[in-house]
């Protein structure tokens, strides 16, 4: 949907340029458009033109912001692995949209998420509670500090992992959370997680989950431990929860990841559990392969007729 800023840029371009193809075949005609084309003659070169749909808006707004410069090297080597643009497009990510993103780490997405939704949108990072007499993670919250240029009016919020909250019901259009679900299947966490996304996201909004796919028919008590989580599990904890399944991508696929290693898929880039041993065989395998799946929040029921 375009935001009726999107909108009014869109009307002025495209009156601009009718009033040019008119003024070759119809001069008189061209006269009557010639406010619209000065109206639009101030508006920067930057944004929409016919015929930009508003996909190929955002397509070119996610550009611009994965390859911002305030990007650290290390974090763009990631994205032959993590493929963001793609990943973001498939789950319907705009800059108008309210999104929250659980559990962000350093905030590899974050620079990517909050650039995009600084103007006309609200990015907010959600991060668990440290545990009582542990000090909360400040490395976040430095990072926006230091570029408010850039990351803009970003929040940050903490939530309790057993009895999570996200923010206001039905306040947000999409949740997103990358390589997290395995931590709290491990943790016996993971349905209390989900049932809050589903209460945080108003009807019809998404929840987008990247997490270690396990190897076709394994077991979730074989791999528990490993990273690695079969889809059918990831897939039962968001329709318990109260989702539809709406798609699936290969987005994130790696046919080269045997998913055997000694120290599970922490064994592989970027953590290298194992340090120099075999480090150039993993290295070349790369990131893990990967899930990424779409879930939708149902529109809510139609209230039952009075009428009889």
């Amino acid at each position: 949907m375009t935001s009726p800023c999107m909108a009014s840029r869109l009307s002025r371009k495209w009156l601009a340029l009718a009033a040019c193809a008119l003024a070759s075949a119809a001069p008189a005609a061209a006269q009557t458009l010639a406010g619209a084309d000065a109206l639009a003659q101030d508006q920067p070169t930057d944004q929409l033109v016919p015929p930009t749909s508003a996909q190929d808006f955002t397509a070119a707004q996610l550009d611009g912001v994965i390859d911002g410069s305030w990007r650290p090297a290390a974090e763009r080597a990631r994205d032959r692995y993590r493929h963001p643009k793609q990943t973001l497009q498939f789950f319907g990510v705009r800059p108008d949209q309210t999104v929250v993103e659980i559990t962000p780490g350093g905030g590899w997405y974050s620079a990517i998420l909050a650039p995009l939704l600084r103007d006309n949108g609200q990015y907010i990072a959600a991060v668990s509670a440290p545990p009582p007499g542990k000090p909360a993670s400040d490395t976040l919250q430095r990072r926006f500090a230091a570029d408010v240029a850039t990351y803009g009016k970003a929040k940050i919020i903490t939530f309790d992992p057993k009895a999570p909250v996200f923010g206001a019901p039905g306040s947000a259009d999409v949740v997103l959370t990358f390589r997290n679900v395995h931590n709290w299947v491990m943790a016996d966490t993971a349905p209390a997680m989900f049932k809050a996304f589903f209460a945080v996201l108003r009807p019809g909004g998404v929840l987008g989950v990247v997490d270690h796919r396990a190897a076709a028919g394994t077991s979730l008590a074989a791999v528990k431990a490993s990273g690695y989580l079969p889809t059918a599990s990831v897939v039962k904890l968001a329709t318990e929860a109260g989702f539809t399944r709406e798609a699936s991508s290969e987005i994130n696929a790696n046919p080269a990841d045997t998913k055997d290693y000694p120290k599970g898929v922490w064994t592989l880039p970027p953590t290298l559990a194992l340090g120099d041993v075999d480090r150039a065989r993993y290295q070349a395998i790369g990131e893990s392969e990967r899930m990424t799946l779409r879930f939708v929040k149902p529109d809510a029921p139609a209230p039952a007729s009075s009428v009889h």
